[in-house]
């Protein structure tokens, strides 16, 4: 049996985030960081917080999804409770969430941004080139923010400039010139 503190201190991984009502029967609008876009549709359950809330579980509340469709560049989802306009206006700004350990598992040579962010990022010479800060998608590829004594872009290419992440150790090797 596990202990109710250490359960409420466990991470979530935020997917998305509630940014406008859709009508006046308390459709919520919401923008996906999830790729594809509607994968958040099929995760769950989700939890909704604060946008102060941070990663850890007692800052979420749980909800379940009654229904949603993609809508434009966004999505538009239905949650029980939410019936007028009112309701959903009071919901915009809340942070959608899942438990980390009901992400489903990753493609091999795959990892959640979430996984890889804070790792510290050494080239192959052995080089200290900075702490993994943050992930960009430019369309292309993803982009590797490292900062340490500068801030180096380097794309998120597994084989070319990506070698090795070891999440265990918390290192990701690169082929990158730490002058560059």
């Amino acid at each position: 049996m596990s202990d109710s503190r250490e359960d409420a201190s466990r991470p979530v991984v935020i997917l998305g985030r509630i940014v406008g009502v859709h009508g006046i029967r308390g459709g919520l609008k919401v923008l996906s960081w999830t790729e594809p876009r509607d994968e958040i549709l099929r995760l769950g359950p989700w939890l909704l917080g604060s946008s102060k809330a941070g990663n850890e579980l007692k800052n979420y509340t749980p909800v379940k999804l009654v229904s949603g469709r993609i809508q434009g560049k966004a999505l538009v989802v239905t949650l029980p409770g939410i019936n007028d306009r009112t309701a959903a206006e009071n919901q915009i700004g809340k942070m959608i969430a899942i438990r980390q350990e009901d992400m489903p598992d990753c493609e091999a040579n795959s990892w959640y941004w979430s996984d890889i962010v804070g790792l510290q990022v050494v080239n192959l010479e052995g080089h200290e080139l900075g702490k993994l800060t943050e992930m960009m998608s430019t369309g292309a590829n993803d982009v590797m923010v490292v900062r340490a004594e500068k801030e180096r872009l380097i794309p998120f290419i597994h084989g070319q400039y990506v070698k090795n992440v070891d999440l265990d150790a918390g290192v990701i090797s690169v082929d990158w010139d730490h002058e560059f």
